[in-house]
């Protein structure tokens, strides 16, 4: 196997395994949560900040397209054939790019398995920022928020650098 190949091999092997870690990390909360919070009551953690509150929400970040999960699985579907072409087909991977789309693919694979067990995707992390109650969320959200992030950085910052040295 060449030297080319082989880095390509290894770079989705590493992809993989850290959607495998979100995932696992993702799906075990969702677990505890579940066994130890009761549906829709509030366990306060640091008063007038952090709360564990056992949500489900059928629609998507902060609960739009609510009640269209067939559509919400679909393009979860879609979402992951895309990266995964993505990551088949990437010649040059960084850390960070690995990392990023390790974690979006674990995320959306964590909602996706809520919404084809459960038909919504468990929510339970509850933050107050200055008297605003921001939208409940869970370990794959912010893998997927993250991970985006890290992307785009990562996508922004290598653009940029190919420009400077074109010039």
């Amino acid at each position: 196997m060449s030297k080319k190949k082989k880095n390509k091999f290894q770079n989705r092997t590493y992809v993989y395994m850290v959607a495998l870690v979100l995932l696992l990390l993702d799906q075990f909360i969702k677990v505890i949560v579940k066994l130890k919070a009761p549906l829709l009551k509030e366990v306060v953690v640091i008063p007038n900040f952090f709360s564990i509150y056992h949500i489900k929400n059928t629609g998507a970040a902060f609960s739009l397209f609510s009640g269209a999960t067939i559509v919400l699985i679909i393009f979860s579907i879609l979402i992951l054939a895309f990266l995964h072409y993505y990551v088949l087909t990437e010649e040059k991977m960084t850390k960070w790019r690995i990392f990023g789309l390790g974690i979006v693919i674990g995320g959306v694979v964590g909602n996706l398995v809520d919404r084809i067990l459960y038909g919504a995707v468990i929510d339970y992390l509850s933050f107050y920022l200055f008297g605003y109650g921001f939208p409940v969320f869970n370990i794959a959200d912010i893998g997927i928020t993250m991970g985006f992030l890290i992307l785009a950085i990562n996508i922004l910052r290598r653009d940029g650098n190919e420009l400077r040295d074109a010039s």
